[in-house]
């Protein structure tokens, strides 16, 4: 059951990066099709 605790939080992370707006993304440094690359290789 452990192994499924990383996956939950990477879905939650990026749950929460879509909601964003593009302007609030791009102040971070990462487009809307870059979320998920960006939160799986940790660039958040």
């Amino acid at each position: 059951m452990v192994g499924h605790y990383p996956y939950r939080n990477h879905r939650n992370q990026i749950r929460q990066l879509e909601m964003m707006d593009d302007r609030e993304l791009a102040d971070i440094g990462v487009g809307r099709s870059q979320i998920t690359q960006a939160v799986r290789f940790g660039r958040l």
